[in-house]
């Protein structure tokens, strides 16, 4: 699935990375969705289990089917001891291996700028719903700022680095979701931003748990020599407001759309 399937093959690290965020920001959105109990779930760019752990915990659902592009990150999504109700297979969001209305629902969380062509993924999740099936994602709004590696880049600037985003970044704007739902045929759209706020222990456990060297973030990172790293670290440290105690929190944002299949 494009960029993801090489930005994003190691489970264990970006559970370090994205875990104690992705947690909250699953959340929020299933109880935004207030889906009923006893549905066929699809999740489009699965990764490493972590939505679809929440999905089987919250939602009760009768079957769920997570595909993504990396074996890897799979393996790591089958061991989860909260994922035995589903079943993971290596798939491609833009061509999905499913018959028209195979699922209830089918979500995508925190993939679709990741996605070669979003349009045609969204399109081939509203085709494997069944009529009147939910469909919906969720994406950190990149070009707002709401990453929660948002401090990393306004540091990485401030130094003079120019840092790269995803080339579907735009895709993750509020307007730009509606387009794609819209195009897809899909009605009864609505869409939110979920914000939440999370804390680090200390500045280095904020530092250790973002500087894993995966994602967009994360191979630029590793890609800098150590004077360069140091340099980052304490304008970083010089950015970021810490409490009395020494931890570090901030708040992320992301924008969340779904729709419903015609029928």
């Amino acid at each position: 699935m494009g960029e993801a399937a090489n930005l994003f093959t190691d489970g264990e690290g970006y559970e370090l990375l994205m875990g104690r965020w992705s947690r909250l920001v699953g959340d929020n959105f299933i109880d935004w969705l207030s889906p009923p109990n006893g549905l066929r779930w699809l999740d489009v760019g699965c990764g490493n289990g972590a939505f679809t752990e929440r999905l089987i915990d919250r939602c009760a659902p009768a079957a769920v089917t997570g595909i993504d592009p990396s074996a890897e990150q799979l393996a790591y999504a089958k061991a989860r001891p909260g994922t035995k109700l589903a079943q993971f297979q290596v798939g491609d969001a833009q061509k999905l291996a499913f018959a028209d209305g195979s699922f209830d629902a089918a979500v995508m969380a925190l993939v679709i700028t990741f996605v070669p062509d979003p349009a045609k993924a969204v399109m081939e999740m509203a085709r494997v719903v069944r009529p009147g099936g939910l469909v919906a994602t969720y994406m950190w709004d990149i070009p707002g700022g709401g990453l929660p590696m948002a401090p990393f880049y306004r540091a990485m600037r401030a130094i003079g680095i120019a840092p790269q985003q995803s080339s579907g970044a735009e895709v993750s704007r509020q307007d730009a979701l509606r387009a794609l739902w819209e195009k897809a045929g899909l009605q009864e759209i609505e869409a939110r931003v979920i914000r939440i706020s999370t804390v680090y222990a200390s500045f280095d456990d904020f530092w250790n748990s973002n500087t894993q060297p995966i994602g967009p973030l994360g191979k630029m990172l590793s890609g800098l020599d150590s004077g360069t790293r140091e340099q980052l670290r304490a304008r970083l440290r010089e950015q970021v407001v810490g409490s009395s105690n020494g931890s570090v929190s901030f708040e992320a944002f992301a924008n969340a759309i779904k729709g419903r299949t015609p029928g």
